[in-house]
């Protein structure tokens, strides 16, 4: 399974463990790049330039590797995180949602490979035309932030035929017969989130962990209720697609009447603390019915390898 992925970083096999902020630091990076391929940690958006700079000297201890990712829109707050990240030099960074272009020449002149998420095929031309590396068509099954817009192999399917640039697919690959699909359609590699989120390596708590492992295919939901609810400046485009419970329901198609509620917000807060999955979020894609058991990044790697037999 030998792509611009694996050739251009040295990889076993073309997979990215996505930046899933709040969910991925340095010692998941490290472990998906220890195992072939290559791991990533997101930057949250209240995160520091010395957090970045610790993390990033975790993730590199596997000696192979890693990435970054950033949220465009959280970037202009704090100008030292960029500079964080530069000086940390990872081998790939993806900043995605909100105004990314300004971003992108620093980062190539680091000699950093430079991603963005698009979740539509006029988002990855207008990446292209920005002067990007790497496209990421993320479809709407995925987790965390994301449009809702097109579904993966739609989406993919579009923008290879759109773009000149190496496209990696994202969005409800958790497995090997999901890999093998989207590698023969003519992505460059995977980028995949949900499947590791039963990973001991992991900042999940062990109750989210364990909503997780009990969720099924229907359990999820795309909306930006939680962002609203924490005053979170996401740009609109970009709702999140999370574990659906009873906050969710109670506020969906009321987020006007939520972005002023400070008992909704406060409700909200306590219940992250107290790890009370019936309110608060656990973000994670349609594939998450196939996370049914705890595993090492190690193992997911393994599993995904089984694509090259699927491949002939």
């Amino acid at each position: 399974m030998r792509t611009w992925l694996t050739d251009r970083f040295g990889l076993d096999l073309p997979l990215v463990g996505a930046p899933m902020a709040g969910v991925s630091d340095g010692r998941l990076a490290a472990a998906v790049s220890a195992a072939g391929a290559l791991g990533m940690f997101g930057v949250p958006a209240s995160a520091s330039p010395s957090w970045i700079a610790a993390q990033a000297a975790v993730a590199g201890e596997s000696g192979r590797p890693y990435g970054i990712g950033l949220m465009a829109w959280a970037l202009a707050g704090d100008p030292g995180r960029l500079d964080a990240v530069l000086e940390a030099r990872p081998a790939l960074v993806s900043v995605s949602y909100g105004d990314y272009p300004p971003y992108i020449e620093p980062l190539r002149r680091a000699g950093i490979v430079v991603a963005t998420q698009a979740g539509t095929t006029a988002e990855a031309v207008a990446a292209e035309r920005a002067g990007v590396d790497v496209v990421v068509a993320r479809g709407g099954e995925g987790g965390g932030h994301g449009r809702d817009d097109v579904a993966t192999l739609p989406l993919l399917e579009s923008v290879l035929d759109t773009v000149s640039l190496p496209v990696l697919a994202a969005g409800g690959i958790a497995g090997a017969r999901g890999f093998a699909a989207v590698l023969a359609a003519g992505a460059q590699g995977a980028w995949v989130g949900t499947a590791f989120l039963g990973c001991e390596e992991t900042t999940m708590s062990e109750a989210a962990r364990q909503a997780v492992l009990r969720a099924e295919e229907t359990s999820t939901a795309h909306g930006r209720v939680f962002d609203v609810a924490q005053r979170l400046a996401w740009p609109p485009e970009y709702g999140g697609r999370a574990l659906r419970n009873d906050f969710f329901d109670r506020w969906r198609g009321r987020e006007e009447e939520l972005a002023h509620d400070e008992e909704a917000r406060a409700e909200l807060d306590a219940a992250r603390r107290a790890q009370d999955f019936a309110t608060a979020y656990v973000y994670a894609g349609q594939a998450v019915g196939m996370v049914r058991e705890r595993r090492t990044a190690a193992d997911v790697v393994a599993a995904f390898a089984g694509a090259a037999r699927l491949l002939g």
